[in-house]
């Protein structure tokens, strides 16, 4: 039987069971790919919330101001009773008494400190620099103990009651706090700007010690009590939902225990962590519904390559399927015919792309941790895209043979339809919905300017750069088909392997055009997607750059802005000061030219521009020499009041911190000393860490304002993130598509091969030397790639140039997004091409030179 013998028999045409498992493989890949794109987006949305949460607000969060000292016993009894319950571990607990206004050190009752006590701090959360946190007692912070000569061993006082003992002295915790104390941060450290600098917060070595210390001090009433949780960070959606309704459990057990006892209100829990995975949802279907019209897409070119093979199987295999046919077999018997043969390389091409889908998700995808379903999901759409594929050969075989063996020949009426079909103007089409996902595209930003973390979903805008490449594609190859029409009255033969190579282009039209359109919308839709993805990481970068005016930015005393307290050694050698002024419309930024260039970011701006224009920042003449920042070519030269008129030395479209603004940029070197000290803002620029600009600034006994901001903090990442990983996708279908044509030209050349043989032995009988006929299938080939290579880039790096910018995020901040470079793109793409160019010619001559006689007669 035909059907037990379809396997073996399958095997006489390798090259159309290569084809059919690299059609399967490719569609299922970017089926599959779809779904872990979309789960492995929501699990980096949950790790950059991760990162952005203090590490004790993953969980509940039970805190209060206010709570009376005998009623916080008994709340946290119940948070620790209840909390294994549902899986967590016991609560870290935080304590802190009202400032204790007298307290008395030495005889000396001004100062003013704060009892604190929070679990396992002196395990190693708190640096100790003198004495024990082993016996009970307090430890006071460095900053009061050495401007005071307090020692340990010193018993403070409050109106006659004795302290527990100081037993040791800690290193002040740095503003900000380490991020161990980042929920505590309001609490924990003293802002000596803002606070007397006799401020001082006491930890007690042990909870006893704290509740020994508010009993024998009389305090009524706990200023702060908060109990949260350290959990291990959430890495997908899943882990962090799981988490939420078991912080939700736990608050609501606690509340009832608190209720029953009549202090229902003594405390309050709440889900600090709630929104973050709110908007992690919101970044994984963002990602989903952004990308399914081109998983869609994929999926229909996927089918569009079973089809074909499904036609070549059946052109192939017409003789045995004419006689099965006349002996009683079916339609269905048929197509079931062609699954038998073709089904396992389809299946295990298919099961093969969704293995690949999963290992290379790391190169394509975004970095975060699948959910718990996601593989079985992926699996399962891979599943049903064999299921469509294996249907689909079958419902093709099954309609032809009924078309041909049971209603006779397709009647003339079905050719003029099928011609209708062909001459169609399909790129009127795509043109249109290019056109309509253009109009979608003005308002896609909307959301994040309306404070929505993350920009409004719209597929149809997304999908507005694929029809846009595929439009140019369909043009393209429509004017190729009819120059192809047209080719005959070509009269080259004083260039024979050119005439040749036109005469070969022409009588393969539709394959020709196929490869062509495949080409066009690949390399376009890997080009815009590429384009727009490094596009808004790259407006990431800058847009902080140009925000912040360095990697850290932190607002200081106007003692280091005149110069009088000198910038520590130990961040000199990258860090500059400026001052900032305004109040006359326009922003003015006094810079060091000697020291700024050594700290400040500035994004799209060229260095050698910026330092040639500070370096005349000194020149002589009328006026304080400036450099006028912003496009306003009217606006105004009033600096400050007291301060002459600028005299503008050059311009330049932004600046750090100024961005695009209308403002000037001076030297320090152009005010007098009373004029730098009528600077009322001063801000240190500096290449190093926060913290280590703040302990540097602290070391010299400068303090800094509430005004601290870093390049990795200053903007939400998240909303170019989406962006970015959405239209990664685009850069993989791309790819994939890529892969597509090359198969397809060099099968096309594989299935001349008969035709390519005879050709050729019969030209070089004639006199044509080896040389002139590879020269000639290269011009064939060449100029099949080389036109999708030139339409697809060009096309692809101008849609993505229009659509970088309408994809930001944060079009209030300057610059705009902007298409990067696209020389490495546009260069890499055409090694390729020649590449599969020399491959296929080298295909082409083999069927040459490998020729038997009894295959050249055949053919």
């Amino acid at each position: 039987m035909p059907w037990r013998a379809a396997p073996r028999a399958a095997l006489t045409s390798p090259l159309t069971l290569i084809i059919a498992a690299v059609t399967a493989l490719l569609a299922c890949f970017l089926g599959t790919a779809a779904v872990l794109q979309a789960s492995a987006a929501g699990g980096a949305a949950v790790q950059y919330q991760s990162g952005l949460a203090c590490p004790d607000y993953y969980g509940p969060v039970f805190s209060k101001d206010n709570v009376p000292a005998a009623v916080a016993p008994q709340v946290i009894d119940s948070v620790r009773r209840y909390a294994p319950a549902h899986g967590f571990a016991q609560p870290v607990t935080s304590r802190y008494t009202p400032y204790l206004l007298g307290t008395e050190f030495n005889g000396d009752p001004n100062y003013k400190v704060t009892i604190a006590h929070r679990d396992q701090a002196v395990q190693g959360h708190l640096d100790l620099v003198d004495g024990t946190a082993a016996a009970g007692g307090l430890l006071l912070g460095t900053v009061v103990a050495k401007a005071e000569g307090i020692k340990t061993g010193t018993v403070p006082k409050l109106r006659g009651a004795p302290f527990p003992p100081v037993t040791g002295l800690y290193r002040d915790l740095s503003d900000p706090a380490p991020r161990w104390w980042c929920s505590q941060q309001r609490n924990a450290v003293v802002s000596r700007l803002a606070n007397d600098p006799l401020d001082s917060v006491m930890f007690a070595t042990d909870g006893k010690t704290f509740d020994d210390a508010i009993r024998t001090l009389g305090v009524p009433a706990i200023a702060t009590l908060h109990m949260a949780f350290y959990e291990t960070p959430p890495k997908t959606i899943s882990e962090a939902e799981d988490l939420l309704e078991r912080s939700k459990a736990l608050i609501a057990d606690v509340k009832a225990d608190l209720g029953a006892r009549g202090l229902g209100d003594a405390v309050i829990g709440s889900l600090p962590f709630e929104r973050s995975v709110e908007i992690s949802n919101q970044a994984e279907s963002n990602v989903l519904i952004s990308i399914l019209p081109l998983a869609a897409i994929s999926i229909l070119v996927g089918c569009a390559g079973i089809g074909t093979v499904a036609l070549q199987w059946y052109q192939r295999r017409h003789p045995q399927l004419r006689l099965l046919s006349a002996r009683g077999s079916g339609p269905g018997a048929l197509g079931l015919l062609a699954v038998a043969e073709l089904g396992l390389p389809i299946v295990v091409g298919g099961a093969s792309g969704a293995i690949l889908a999963r290992l290379l998700l790391g190169v394509y995808g975004p970095p975060g941790e699948l959910a718990d379903g996601a593989l079985l999901a992926g699996s399962l759409v891979a599943a049903v895209i064999l299921l469509i594929s294996l249907a689909l050969l079958a419902g093709v075989i099954a309609f032809r043979s009924h078309r041909e063996f049971e209603l006779g020949r397709v009647r003339s009426g079905r050719r003029k339809g099928m011609k209708l079909l062909a001459i169609f103007p399909w790129e009127l089409v795509t043109a249109g919905v290019a056109l309509l996902g253009w109009t979608r595209l003005v308002d896609y930003g909307k959301g994040s300017r309306l404070g929505n973390p993350l920009p409004q979903v719209d597929p149809l805008a997304l999908t507005y750069p694929v029809f846009v490449v595929l439009t140019v594609g369909l043009l393209a190859a429509r004017l190729a088909w009819l120059a192809l029409l047209a080719s005959h009255r070509a009269r080259l033969w004083s260039r024979p392997a050119l005439q040749l190579a036109i005469r070969r282009l022409a009588s393969a039209r539709a394959p020709v055009t196929g490869v062509l359109v495949i080409g066009t919308l690949a390399i376009g839709t890997l080009a815009t997607g590429i384009g727009i993805a490094r596009g808004q990481e790259d407006a990431l970068q800058t847009k902080s750059a140009i925000f912040v005016g360095a990697e850290t930015r932190v607002d200081t005393e106007s003692v280091v802005g005149t110069g009088k307290v000198q910038l520590p050694a130990g961040i000199s050698g990258n860090t500059t000061i400026v001052g900032e002024l305004t109040g006359t419309g326009n922003v003015v930024l006094v810079v060091d030219p000697q020291t700024f260039r050594r700290a400040a970011a500035l994004g799209p701006l060229d260095g050698a521009d910026v330092d040639r224009l500070l370096g005349t920042l000194s020149s002589p003449g009328p006026g304080i020499p400036a450099i006028r920042i912003g496009n306003d070519a009217k606006q105004k030269p009033a600096l400050a009041a007291g301060l002459p008129e600028a005299r503008t030395i050059g311009e330049m479209p932004m600046f750090p911190i100024i961005g695009t603004k209308a403002g000037y940029v001076i030297s320090r070197e152009s005010l007098s000393p009373a004029q730098l000290r009528a600077v009322p803002k001063w801000s240190v620029l500096s290449g190093s860490s926060m913290t280590q600009v703040t302990e540097a600034l602290a070391s010299v006994g400068v303090a800094t304002a509430v005004n601290r901001v870093t390049r990795e903090s200053a903007l939400d990442a998240l909303p170019f993130y989406v962006v970015s990983w959405t239209f990664s996708f685009m850069a993989l279908l791309g790819a994939v598509l890529g892969v597509v044509a090359v198969l397809s030209l060099l099968v096309a050349v594989e299935v001349r091969r008969r035709q390519n043989a005879l050709a050729g032995a019969l030209v070089l009988r004639m006199g044509m030397r080896p040389r002139a006929l590879l020269a000639s299938h290269l011009m064939e080939l060449g100029a099949l790639s080389g036109l999708a290579v030139v339409i697809g880039v060009a096309c692809g790096i101008s849609v993505a140039g229009l659509s970088v910018p309408r994809f930001d995020p944060a079009t209030f901040l300057a610059p705009r997004s902007a298409l990067p470079n696209p020389t490495p793109l546009a260069l890499t793409v055409l090694a390729v091409g020649v590449l599969v160019v020399a491959l296929a010619g080298w295909i082409a001559m083999r069927s040459v030179r490998t020729a038997r006689t009894a295959e050249l007669i055949r053919a």
